[in-house]
């Protein structure tokens, strides 16, 4: 396949994110492919940690700047310091995956598929770049052209086209 493929998906909170993007990772494992995905955690409120009594959670909250656990085929990490986009990254491929997938992140300049709760949503994020496609949780009377139904098959076999593609075309 080359070299590696990255996508952001990007929408307002309860725009369905998570969603697509857990289906889609279902998806590139069903067809052979490596995936690797990076969330921006938009809330207030801290990540949850695993439980206190772990050994790595332990390192982190006695201070422990990284606190990095590997076993079992799994390995953990904890940072007690937030990574730029570009850490982020490298943090995320380390292991070269075929695909980088990106929840939130909405002003970095990766392609990127728009979802959308409703029209006031569209108003806001059509002045994003490199976008895509646009998914929209209901059907939408939008002036665009790439509109489609979340929960629409068209959504992964536009994903699966894009994925196969060299080149993508952009809105």
């Amino acid at each position: 396949m080359g070299s590696m493929k990255v996508l952001q998906v990007v929408g307002f909170k309860n725009s369905g994110k998570t969603t697509l993007i857990s289906r889609w990772v279902r998806l590139l494992k069903e067809n052979g492919l490596t995936v690797a995905v990076v969330k921006h955690h938009g809330h207030a409120s801290s990540l949850a940690l695993p439980d206190e009594e772990t050994d790595g959670v332990q390192f982190f909250e006695s201070g422990a700047d990284v606190s990095l656990v590997a076993g079992a085929g799994t390995a953990q990490l904890l940072l007690n310091e937030e990574p730029n986009f570009t850490q982020l990254v490298k943090l995320a491929t380390i292991n070269e995956p075929d695909i980088l997938l990106i929840e939130g992140f909405k002003q970095e300049e990766e392609k990127k598929v728009v979802l959308l709760r409703d029209e006031a949503d569209w108003k806001s994020l059509q002045q994003l770049t490199h976008i895509q496609l646009v998914v929209s949780c209901d059907k939408l009377n939008l002036s665009i052209e790439k509109v489609n139904h979340l929960l629409d098959h068209q959504v992964d076999e536009w994903f699966l086209q894009w994925i196969q593609e060299g080149t993508h075309e952009t809105i």
